[in-house]
């Protein structure tokens, strides 16, 4: 496969999944919008993935491009039915793109956080062989308020509803993180954004308190990625 992957920061790339990819021979080429950069034709891309970032889907005064990428993510996923990957502000895009709507959390989650499959959850296959609860990096003050007609949601948690989400056969998002690494913690705490929220959320040691919770679940963390890429690309082959 070739993926096109949408990004929002240098540092918020797929993570883990690079490895993955990497083994089964699919490749992937970014654009960085944040950056300048807009997206080329969907033609010779097998599927869209979109990553997190610091700005909020709603801030399109400040960041233009937002609405541009809402548009390639509706044509993507609504008009050619490319299998779709979005994480964090990719979940957030995806159903701000299909006619939902985001806001600001009520309670921002940061910090390895339980999330709870629903029973459409479980019954699919993004999430297959994941436990019913699971631990999960979170780290976002924003969250889909309503889901776009037709979609289902997968996964929940009892601060944040919206977890995991799927419209038709082929997209799927969440809005906790799957592709983190050993590094992810200190590469994101470099964003003004990030490095706020970890204080406001965790205290002055906030780097810390993240990194050390991250790495006792690490290795659960890994399986998990593993599994959600598999089912993933199960889903990517649906019609």
């Amino acid at each position: 496969m070739h993926i096109l992957v949408y990004q929002h920061e240098r540092v918020e790339h797929p993570g883990i999944f690079r490895e993955f990819l990497a083994e089964d021979g699919h490749v992937w080429t970014p654009v960085h919008w944040n950056e300048g950069e807009t997206s080329p034709p969907f033609d010779g891309f097998d599927a869209l993935w979109v990553m997190g970032g610091p700005m909020d889907v709603w801030e399109e005064d400040e960041h233009p491009w937002l609405a541009e990428e809402k548009r390639r993510i509706r044509e993507a996923v609504e008009d050619l039915g490319l299998p779709f990957f979005g994480l964090c502000l990719g979940h957030q895009l995806l159903a701000e793109a299909l006619g939902g709507t985001c806001g600001k959390s009520e309670v921002p989650e940061v910090g390895v956080l339980d999330v709870q499959m629903t029973e459409e959850g479980a019954a699919g296959v993004f999430l297959d062989g994941l436990p019913e609860v699971f631990p999960a990096l979170q780290w976002h003050g924003a969250e889909v308020k309503q889901m776009p007609a037709g979609a289902k949601c997968l996964a929940t948690s009892p601060v944040c509803a919206v977890q995991a989400m799927q419209w038709g056969p082929r997209a799927h998002s969440a809005q906790f993180h799957i592709e983190i690494e050993a590094d992810t913690v200190d590469n994101w705490a470099v964003i003004p954004a990030y490095a706020n929220a970890l204080q406001r959320a965790l205290g002055e040691d906030g780097v810390n308190v993240m990194k050390t919770a991250c790495d006792a679940k690490m290795g659960d963390f890994r399986t998990m990625a593993e599994r959600v890429y598999i089912n993933w690309l199960q889903t990517a082959a649906q019609t």
